[in-house]
């Protein structure tokens, strides 16, 4: 008899967003006439920029001609885009080949696929609170998970130490949920102590664009050793708004190895065996991205995001209510005021000002007490959200 893998039945039923979801419709069946200002979800609410229209709609030409018809792409991407993704690090001072940047269908699909990588036996560091696939994804792997905790006391961006040794150390830098940011000499140590231990960090950049002190890493490549102990997972999703569109890239250096095993050369070898490719017309739209037009553009669509961020961080302000994030990411999280739960705290939101945010909990135990907003919806709802929420908790 078939035998379904057992550590699937090791998973906790992740009630987060199906929670949000049912509450949320319960709210409106009760209240049809009310409209709620969603604040939670991780969604852009902008389109697609210009230039990436543009090189979308000349790629669908493309493939109506003979002449100029693609079918399979590269399984490890097109060359014309992994060389535009290499000379956007570049303008950091990242020196990349583009046979070390690996195109992929977006960093949530890729952030699962990298653990083939790593040996079953292998463990993995997750700081908390957490994007819930980190764990998720090594618990279906069937791999022990460490825990390290983070807190307002550090920021929520904890240093190593004992505690945290494992083979594999998730990093998020501008974090998802608390919007935290490693600098420089932070990220150093993470790197030094990955050197030190034989560890590899897969280093989530999702949302390096919303970085905008100078001082910040964009990159874990920008700090010396990282070739040797790092794979950086990004996406465009929120960057250039591919959340529908699905495209993002991984980042391998040829450096990287452990026991005498090289992992780009591996990874060239699953994704020849597991993938077909990103289509040629998705490829050529991120390909625009990377266009001086497409960057003016894409930061534009950046500014309104950050924008509302702006607008709740004074509306925090004038509450004095404690948060992070919001400057350099977009997502801000804040202390839950008047000693509410992050599940109280969402309730009294929904019922009382019809703002919806995340509940902190969502992310792991640490996260308790806290609760998230995402900056990306309009301006118009997020300053409607801002000022109700003045108004309830002045």
């Amino acid at each position: 008899m078939t035998q379904p893998k057992k550590s699937y039945s090791d998973l906790q039923d992740s009630y987060l967003f199906y929670n949000i979801a049912q509450k949320t419709k319960a709210y409106l069946e009760k209240n049809p006439d009310k409209k709620l200002y969603r604040m939670g979800i991780g969604d852009v609410s902008l389109p697609l920029c210009d230039a990436v229209i543009k090189a979308l709609h000349s790629a669908v030409d493309d493939q109506s001609q003979a002449a100029s018809f693609h079918g399979y792409m590269p399984e490890c991407g097109a060359e014309f885009l992994r060389e535009a993704i290499a000379a956007y690090y570049g303008k950091r001072g990242v020196s990349l080949e583009a046979d070390e940047v690996f195109v992929s269908s977006g960093a949530s699909d890729e952030l699962g696929d990298i653990l083939d990588l790593f040996d079953q036996s292998n463990t993995a560091l997750v700081i908390e609170p957490a994007y819930p696939a980190y764990v998720d994804a090594n618990v279906m792997a069937g791999r022990k998970i460490i825990h390290l905790a983070s807190g307002r006391e550090n920021g929520f961006l904890p240093m190593p130490d004992d505690s945290a040794k494992a083979d594999i150390i998730y990093l998020c830098s501008p974090n998802n949920p608390t919007g935290a940011v490693f600098n420089r000499e932070q990220l150093r140590k993470w790197v030094d102590f990955a050197n030190e231990n034989g560890s590899v960090i897969l280093f989530d950049a999702a949302y390096e664009a919303f970085i905008e002190e100078e001082e910040l890493p964009h990159s874990i490549f920008e700090l010396e050793g990282a070739r040797n102990c790092a794979i950086e997972i990004c996406s465009l999703s929120k960057t250039a708004g591919f959340t529908g569109t699905r495209c993002g890239y991984t980042v391998i250096p040829k450096e990287l190895e452990r026991c005498g095993m090289n992992l780009n050369s591996m990874w060239v070898r699953n994704r020849t065996t597991k993938t077909n490719g990103v289509s040629y017309i998705i490829q050529k739209g991120a390909a625009a991205v990377f266009t001086d037009e497409g960057m003016e553009q894409i930061h534009e669509n950046i500014k309104v995001y950050k924008n509302n961020g702006k607008c709740l961080m004074e509306a925090l302000d004038k509450l004095g209510i404690w948060y992070c994030g919001g400057k350099n990411a977009p997502y801000i999280w804040l202390r839950c005021p008047k000693g509410m739960d992050s599940w109280q705290f969402f309730d009294y939101l929904l019922n009382e000002i019809q703002v919806v945010g995340t509940p902190g909990e969502g992310f792991g135990a640490c996260g308790e007490g806290y609760f998230r907003f995402s900056t990306f919806g309009s301006p118009e709802d997020t300053k409607e959200a801002a000022k109700r929420l003045t108004e309830l908790l002045g």
